[in-house]
């Protein structure tokens, strides 16, 4: 499939800012599952800094703006073209072992209702394969957290949108992380965008999970539809949760409050 990208990222500000430095990662992954046919990211007049592949496979540019700064704004543009895998994450360079995302953080965390959540929907799953054990975790996180926009937050753990039982993909791969750890399965937040048809659940802007399998590699789980994914998404970037995920990451100096405004659109080609 080939899909076509616009997301517009502004910042604006209450009083002018002294100066912002921004980290990106907004440049789709390089894997078998995906081929960039035209990439561009434009950062008006910001300062372009360093730009690298990090360990984790994900490609990496710093940008700073003098003061003052009244508004920044960020447009990323392109088409990507896609490849069904079946949520396999294949020819993607990187360095990090897969035993690093056995760790938690704070969001991800599992409490006592994630760790029982998790042993239920593997009970009985002693001797299946690593990818059955897998799928019933991801069924289990959708079962429990029905899709609903508005109840959480940014700052909403795992254990939270499970004990309130809503939330969105963010709530969900977060579940999902934290049900995985505790069954001592490597799992990762997966920042992306997403092409929705008439029978998927979520926004152009999306996230998921990855599972290390052994004999696979990573594999991808969005819990929010109930699937793996396929050629309706593009892969941006890693991380263990949200925030270490986020394709865009500042710092601000203090006592400046800012407004975001975000707008994607993910059209295939037939749409456009």
């Amino acid at each position: 499939m080939r899909l076509s990208v616009r997301h517009v990222t502004r910042y604006s500000f209450d009083t002018p800012a002294r100066g912002l430095v921004q980290t990106h990662k907004l440049i789709p992954s390089t894997c078998a599952s995906q081929n960039i046919l035209s990439w561009t990211v434009s950062v008006g007049d910001a300062i372009r800094g360093a730009a690298f592949r990090d360990s984790a496979g994900d490609m990496v540019e710093t940008i700073s703006v003098r003061g003052p700064v009244d508004e920044m704004v960020i447009e990323v543009s392109g088409e990507v073209e896609t490849t069904d895998l079946y949520g396999v994450l294949r020819n993607h360079r990187e360095t990090v072992p897969p035993t690093t995302y056995l760790r938690s953080s704070r969001l991800t965390r599992a409490d006592t209702a994630l760790r029982d959540l998790s042993a239920s929907a593997l009970e009985g799953m002693e001797d299946d394969s690593a990818l059955n054990r897998a799928h019933a975790l991801a069924r289990a996180v959708n079962t429990a957290i029905a899709y609903v926009p508005g109840e959480t937050e940014e700052m909403t753990t795992a254990a939270e949108a499970l004990s309130g039982a809503k939330g969105v993909c963010q709530d969900h791969s977060h579940a999902l992380i934290a049900l995985a750890h505790a069954a001592e399965i490597p799992a990762r937040y997966v920042a992306g965008y997403l092409h929705s048809g008439q029978d998927a659940t979520g926004e152009a802007s999306h996230a998921w999970a990855e599972l290390f399998v052994p004999g696979l590699g990573w594999v991808g789980f969005d819990a929010s539809n109930r699937c793996c994914p396929d050629e309706r998404y593009i892969r941006l970037c890693s991380g263990y949760d949200a925030q270490d995920a986020a394709p865009i990451r500042g710092i601000l100096n203090a006592g400046v409050e800012e407004h975001l405004d975000v707008s994607v659109a993910v059209m295939s080609q037939h749409q456009q």
